[in-house]
Parts: structure tokens; C-alpha cells; sequence
């Protein structure tokens, strides 16, 4: 008998000392997928849908989606085809938020960026990105100012700047010009991150040329 309780005293110690393994943290970072193209998209990792709710029109953001942190395959696949029109690696890091902005039907249209948390809450911030290939540089002038953003490239997201709350008027221009190709007005409020993208190129017949509003 004694040696059928040394036997699972000693099975009973071993299951303990399994239960007390250390495993792994998961991590997790947030993207937020921006369609600055003229296509209807899905985001797919791993062969999963990631934006569940309904596919980004153009114009449209995923908002963040929490995915493992780490280097993954992105796809991305145009509404109702199963073809995978492109891929991106992304090297996503533990708790920061990111957006990708897509902007046509190619890798080499894709660009990221890092959203990092607004130091002032107590005012509206604003920053501008040039998501419109074949646009060139572009001015952009928030409420009275002058090029506020001046010579913003393709592919370039400014840094945030605070601004006052309310209505906003936004113009565009292509650099060194002295009309406006976008004049619209943005209601702002107080707490809130702001990122104004251009859409589409100038002379693109598919798409208006304008500006999309992405919150953070």
C-alpha cells in the first residue's frame, strides 16, 4: 500500500509542476487599414478576414483592429473575389497602433505609419498624409492659415498639430499653386486626433480627387 501512495504522490507532484509552466505573453498591436484606392476591399491574415463588419469602401478605415504583434503576411483582396491582390510583411511591435494606407492594387502602394497617443487632450489635432499617387506634393491650409502643411509628398504623413475646435476649412493644393483642387469644411472637436487623407490622383477618371477623415 505504501508504495501505491509513493506512486501517486509522486504523479500528483509531477502534474503540479506542469501546471507552473511559464508560457508565452501574447502580444498584440492595433492596425487600422485606410482605402485611399477606387477598389472595395478585405483584409485577410493567415487566410482570416480581419475587418468583420463590412468591407472598406473606398474612403472607408477599418478602425483598430487588434492583431498579434510580430512580422505577418497581410493580403488584401478586392470584395467578393477570393484572388489575393497583394501582400504586405508588416513588423507590427507590442501595444503601439499603426494604419496602413492602400492606395491602389500593388504592394508598392501600400505605406504605414506609427499613431502615437496625442500629448494634449484638451484641444483637436490634426495631421495630413498624401495618399494620392501621381498628385505630386500637395498644400494643404486649415481655416485661415497659408499652407499649414506645405509640400506634403506622396506617401508622407505629418506629424499632429493642435488646432481649435469647430468647423474647419480645409484646402488643397497641388504645390506652389494658388487655386484650390479640394475646398471643404471639417467640424473638429475637442480630444480628438484627426487624419486628413487625399484620395485618388488629380487626373484620375475612376475617382474623385478629395479628401477622407480618418479619427484617432
Amino acid at each position: 500500500m505504501n508504495i501505491r501512495y509513493t506512486v501517486l504522490f509522486a504523479i500528483a507532484m509531477a502534474s503540479c509542476k506542469n501546471n507552473d509552466n511559464v508560457f508565452p505573453k501574447k502580444v498584440s498591436s492595433y492596425l487600422n487599414v485606410v482605402n485611399a484606392s477606387a477598389d472595395t476591399l478585405n483584409i485577410y491574415l493567415n487566410g482570416t478576414r480581419q475587418n468583420n463588419t463590412s468591407s472598406l469602401f473606398p474612403g472607408g478605415q477599418s478602425f483598430y483592429i487588434t492583431v498579434s504583434a510580430g512580422t505577418q503576411n497581410y493580403s488584401f483582396k478586392k470584395a467578393g473575389s477570393s484572388n489575393v491582390l497583394f501582400s504586405v510583411p508588416l513588423n507590427l511591435k507590442d501595444s503601439v497602433y499603426n494604419s496602413i494606407y492602400v492606395t491602389g492594387e500593388t504592394a508598392a502602394g501600400s505605406f504605414t505609419s506609427v499613431d502615437a497617443p496625442l500629448a494634449d487632450l484638451a484641444h483637436a489635432a490634426l495631421r495630413f498624409v498624401n495618399a494620392s499617387p501621381n498628385a505630386g506634393a500637395l498644400d494643404v491650409a486649415v481655416g485661415d492659415s497659408l499652407k499649414f502643411f506645405p509640400a506634403v509628398a506622396f506617401k508622407s504623413v505629418t506629424a499632429f498639430l493642435p488646432v481649435g475646435s469647430g468647423q474647419k476649412r480645409i484646402r488643397v493644393y497641388l504645390a506652389g499653386a494658388a487655386t484650390a483642387t479640394i475646398d471643404t469644411t471639417i467640424t473638429m472637436v475637442p480630444t480628438k486626433g484627426y487624419t486628413l487623407f487625399s484620395e485618388a490622383s488629380v487626373n484620375n477618371k475612376n475617382k474623385t480627387f478629395k479628401i477622407g477623415v480618418s479619427n484617432f
